[in-house]
């Protein structure tokens, strides 16, 4: 009988653990988790609901939603993707549903029904759990790996961004790119628009001077969250670190408007009569008025009585709208983090070690990240599937 240790209790170890032992009954799979908790961030995600994974079925489409890691990733989801994800909870009982914007919940809407789907597996396929384990060192003598009293004969780690997992496999030969936050909101000193706190607009686009990127933009009292804001955060994390979270920030307000200064112009032209005060784009008014009131545009004005020099800087500030950032705020408690294990240092088709024969690695710990909307547990549940099955 082989003896195989997951060190980590959340998504990635379960999984991990799960399907390695469903796989071969014969071994012994005995999970190690240092808090007396499992599965945490599994149930705040989404809201509580668990945002299990992402309605995208094309690999190469899939891994465009990783910043970081989408490269080694195509390969390992030609074999393990969301579809396959869907059937493994199906197949335990678990229905998921697809929200508008492609984030897969299970039906109930509860992160419970995750948890209890994945308890009741490992229990099922006779999964050891330790909890509250003190792990200081992993070491290997003569093939075999000691852990916790412990004797191996292989080790999944996946321990997340948490420093002592990172420096167990630093021990054991690997180098480290340095973590970075990822997924976070963006603070605004003195934010003007902070009244409007709850305003969502859909769709905004937000940018950089990077890659912009387009989306739900939600107004908070801090600053600015949402889809967008998330997705930039993700794409400029090493940037914005390298700043100390210190830029500025444009935004276009209406990026479905290709061309916005002859949209006002032919607003001007029917409206004249009208005051600046009625909206002449798809915004919510008190939005409008208020980005009028910022940029010192008069809205009991006349639209007729507007001059086109004015019409041109307004038509401009919509579209690159600049807010000074001034650091950030961790999106919920979702905190996810890039870097971890160098991706060269890993084979990607069985996620074991180049380094050291027997150890493996699955989710956040390895340097790979994934926008808002699921793609972080995909991650988790394809580089922990296909782990377990090498182990």
């Amino acid at each position: 009988m082989r003896t195989l240790v997951v060190i980590g209790g959340g998504a990635a170890g379960f999984f991990g653990a799960i399907n390695a032992a469903e796989k071969n009954r014969a071994d012994r799979v005995i999970l190690l988790e240092k808090t007396a908790t499992l599965l945490a961030k599994v149930r705040i995600s989404g809201g509580g609901r668990c945002n299990v994974t992402h309605a995208c079925f094309e690999p190469k489409q899939l891994v465009q939603n990783y910043p970081r890691g989408g490269k080694a990733l195509l390969g390992p989801f030609h074999r393990f993707q969301p579809k396959d994800t869907i059937a493994w909870f199906e197949q335990r009982g678990v229905e998921l549903k697809t929200e508008e914007d492609g984030r897969m919940f299970p039906i109930t809407d509860s992160s419970q029904t995750i948890i209890a789907c994945l308890m009741q597996a490992a229990d099922n396929a006779g999964v050891e759990i330790r909890l509250q384990q003190k792990i200081e060192t992993l070491d290997k003598v003569d093939g075999k790996f000691h852990v916790a009293g412990l004797e191996a004969d292989a080790v999944l780690l996946a321990t997340g961004s948490q420093p002592k997992g990172l420096a167990l496999a630093e021990k054991l030969g690997h180098t480290l790119v340095p973590l970075v936050p990822s997924l976070f909101t963006f603070n605004i000193p003195n934010f003007p628009l902070e009244e409007l706190a709850g305003i969502s607009v859909d769709p905004a686009q937000v940018d950089m001077g990077g890659v912009p990127q387009k989306g739900p933009l939600l107004i908070t009292h801090w600053g600015f969250s949402g889809p967008a804001a998330l997705k930039l955060s993700a794409w400029e994390a090493r940037t914005l670190h390298s700043h100390d979270y210190q830029t500025t920030l444009h935004v276009n307000w209406l990026p479905s408007i290709s061309n916005l200064a002859d949209h006002l112009l032919s607003f001007k032209s029917q409206n004249g009569p009208q005051t600046l005060s009625r909206p002449a784009v798809p915004l919510p008014r008190n939005l409008w008025k208020k980005l009028l009131e910022i940029h010192a545009f008069d809205p009991q004005k006349r639209w007729c009585d507007l001059p086109n020099k004015e019409l041109l800087r307004l038509a401009s500030l919509l579209q690159k709208d600049p807010y000074p950032v001034s650091g950030k705020t961790t999106y919920k408690q979702e905190f996810v983090t890039c870097g971890g294990i160098p991706l060269d240092e890993v084979n990607f088709k069985t996620l074991e070690s180049r380094l050291c024969p027997g150890l493996f690695f699955a989710g956040e710990i390895l340097d790979i990240d994934g926008i808002t909307g699921g793609f972080n547990f995909q991650n988790a549940w394809t580089t922990s599937y296909l782990a377990s099955q090498a182990m």
